[in-house]
């Protein structure tokens, strides 16, 4: 699996892309990030999987794309 970092984020973590094992679901992924970059955990950000934006615990399958962003306005 493999998490991209976007803007800001980037900074927090040093690194704009990490690979990682397997993990079950995002709330599960995140617990893991956090614990290893204690920063986001202050930080805010919008979580998609394969392209597509999730609001709350979504189901990661073997090889996704999550991608950790900060948060945007359209116009």
């Amino acid at each position: 699996m493999e998490v991209l970092f976007f803007g800001q984020l980037t900074d927090l973590t040093g690194v704009t892309t990490l690979s990682c094992d397997h993990v079950a679901d995002t709330d599960q992924l995140m617990t893991q990030l956090k614990e290893k970059y204690p920063a986001l955990a202050n930080a805010t950000f919008m979580v998609a999987v394969n392209n597509r934006m999730i609001t709350g615990n979504t189901v990661i399958e073997p090889g996704s794309k999550i991608a950790i962003m900060p948060p945007f306005s359209g116009g």
